[in-house]
């Protein structure tokens, strides 16, 4: 597959990622929306079947990386071309400001009627539940970790499921990290989820709309950046651990 085919469709996966994730976030906090209220298990259940929807997709061509901390782990482990990384990353921060800004038009009505400002970020970029950026780093450290753990894990050995139902279980993964981890930060857990919408928030003529919070925004940027890779080197090592000591 060429490059040009490979970073095509991480900007189109990442679009319609956060087309869904982020109309997932307008329908559930809205005050004019239908599905106002619905609550933190369809948050999850949500984003999860967002991301398995987008990696039916593009996971043929790209891999359906859709995030930056994944793609440089996968890098740094040998498993993905370095050559590539550059322009993963741009597919992915601008396919996911594309995805935020076709959100945004589908509720723009009901965008236009919210009133409360803290609002109308939430919708697009994450933020603590506490303000505390050190341990807000650490969640997104950790959530990340497991992502990635649990991607690695889903494909390796006699896991290894068939192309089929892996995006499927990578949308689970998601769905359970949001439940078990997502309550202190949002579970960005991908840098482009987070600083593709944020840009958008802070460019589009959004009515009523205050700042983009972007004092906290490297968290979401850092946090999965480290776990990203934390999570490649702790997978490794268990399953070097494991193959030697069973003496394959």
């Amino acid at each position: 597959m060429s490059a040009t085919a490979m970073y095509l469709a991480e900007f189109v996966g990442t679009a319609l990622l956060l087309l869904l994730g982020n109309g997932i976030n307008m329908t559930l906090s809205l005050g004019k929306s239908y599905g106002k209220g619905g609550g933190w298990s369809v948050t999850c259940i949500g984003w999860g079947m967002a991301v398995t929807m987008s990696a039916y997709l593009t996971g043929w061509v790209s891999g359906a990386h859709l995030n930056p901390a994944l793609s440089i782990a996968m890098v740094l482990s040998g498993r993905m071309d370095a050559s590539l990384l550059a322009g993963y990353i741009v597919a992915q921060v601008l396919g996911a400001m594309f995805g935020a800004t076709l959100a945004y038009l589908a509720y723009k009505n009901l965008m236009d009627e919210e009133e409360n400002a803290g609002t109308k970020l939430g919708v697009f970029a994450t933020g603590p539940a506490i303000d505390n950026k050190p341990w807000n780093l650490v969640t997104e450290i950790i959530g990340t970790a497991v992502l990635v753990i649990g991607i690695l894990a889903i494909g390796y050995g006699s896991n290894g499921v068939s192309g089929g139902i892996g995006p499927f279980l990578v949308g689970m993964l998601i769905c359970v990290i949001g439940m078990a981890l997502g309550g202190a930060t949002g579970f960005a857990i991908n840098p482009a989820r987070d600083l593709g919408p944020r840009i958008a928030h802070a460019i589009l003529p959004i009515k009523g709309k205050g700042g983009s919070n972007w004092q906290y925004s490297w968290v979401p940027i850092l946090g999965p950046i480290i776990g990203a890779v934390l999570g490649v080197v702790l997978f490794d090592l268990f399953v070097k651990v494991c193959v030697t000591c069973a003496g394959v």
